[in-house]
């Protein structure tokens, strides 16, 4: 049985170090990106949070912790998590809060931006009353779509996420310290520009009585092709119109993008109209945007289906018909026991697994950026399993 299906030297790490199948984050390429989100913040003036819906894997946060001024997240756990592992900075929001989730939030969040103008009447009273000062704001909807994919469109006709600007008025902000809009979703600074266009237009008229604004998250900053001076020019310019204004940005995917991989092995063969190789991995359990985007990721060393000279269907094992991950060209043929690396694996990966079909998650693994040794650190078995089930 191989054990790789490309040379060894043309991987960034030793890929038979971590279990199979794993995911692999590179300190050294996280470090990278975290650069360069620092200098950002630096040259701007802005402040950039982690979005644990995004990329929770909490052994990097004394890392992560250097560069960024905190965390937001989704509801009570991501809060708790990122106030205990974390530190700095908590935001939360949520489409809505119930009483017992706002109970545990008041504990760590240090800004609440609620989604409608009832959430924040409900709460309102029980946020003051709170031990520690919370600081809310409003998230609006600039109605304004940049976007293609339509699921990650939160300015879609009919979208629940955000209030309206004609839901707007003195009356609803009164208490209120910031607004909060997001937008975008894997977009280059091109898409915040006609966003903030479109958002000063409805609503910079309540922005001299804020002390916030949230620029919410989908910026991929760290991206080789992202127009980093436009950004930075953006958010000096938007200061200079608003000096009172705090600004936040909360990407998930630009912090930990190109940083991570998933390592995954060849189960078995099979043949229908061409062959098909069975992973240890799974689409729909493990890389779930692969098939609710849908997007096609890249594997070291495979090409195109038509490309090289071994082509393969890859897929998942789960019970799911359509638990495909894509075709893919080899240049040798695979083997029983080949490993194969998948690219670009640390967001949106980890935060998203399920064990359906019973299936264990995947290691968790790191890369020193100095010895480049790889160290395993979470494996899942059984009980990680059951304890999800009564």
């Amino acid at each position: 049985m191989a054990d790789t299906t490309y040379p060894s030297d043309a991987y960034p790490f030793d890929i038979g170090a971590c279990p199979s199948p794993a995911y692999v984050v590179d300190d050294a390429l996280l470090r990278r990106n975290l650069e360069l989100l620092k200098e950002v913040q630096v040259r701007s003036g802005a402040k950039i949070l982690l979005a644990l819906k995004g990329f929770a894997m909490w052994d990097t946060f004394p890392l992560v912790s250097q560069y960024l001024v905190g965390t937001t997240s989704s509801g009570q756990d991501e809060a708790r998590l990122g106030a205990e592992t974390f530190g700095g900075e908590v935001h939360v929001y949520s489409p809505a809060f119930t009483e017992p989730e706002m109970d545990v939030v008041l504990r760590y969040a240090d800004h609440i931006s609620f989604n409608s103008p009832g959430q924040w009447r409900h709460f309102r009273d029980k946020v003051a009353s709170a031990p520690r000062t919370v600081s809310c704001g409003l998230r609006v909807n600039p109605e304004h779509s940049t976007g293609e994919v339509a699921i990650y469109d939160p300015c879609a006709r009919g979208s629940r996420l955000g209030t309206r600007a004609v839901h707007v008025n003195a009356e609803v902000l009164d208490g209120l310290d910031g607004l909060h809009f997001h937008t975008l979703c894997q977009q280059n600074s091109d898409a915040l520009e006609a966003t903030l266009a479109a958002f000063e237009k409805k609503f910079g008229e309540y922005l001299p009585g804020m002390r916030w604004v949230n620029f919410g998250g989908g910026h991929h900053i760290t991206r080789p092709d992202y127009d980093v001076e436009r950004l930075v020019r953006l958010l000096c310019d938007f200061k200079a119109r608003y000096p009172h204004l705090e600004v936040y940005l909360e990407p998930g995917e630009a912090i930990a993008l190109n940083t991570g991989y998933l390592v995954c092995s060849v189960l078995d063969i099979v043949d229908n109209d061409g062959p098909i190789a069975i992973l240890d991995t799974s689409a729909t359990a493990h890389m779930p945007d692969v098939l609710e985007m849908p997007y096609r990721p890249e594997i070291i060393g495979a090409g195109m289906p038509s490309e090289k000279s071994h082509a393969y269907r890859l897929g998942g094992m789960t019970c799911l018909a359509g638990d495909v991950i894509g075709d893919y060209s080899f240049d040798r043929p695979l083997e029983i026991g080949d490993r194969l690396v998948f690219t670009d694996m640390a967001h949106y990966t980890m935060v998203k697994t399920t064990t359906f079909n019973g299936i264990r998650l995947p290691s968790i693994c790191r890369v020193d950026e100095t010895s480049r040794e790889v160290r395993t650190v979470k494996t899942f078995g059984y009980v990680d399993y059951m304890q999800r089930l009564s």
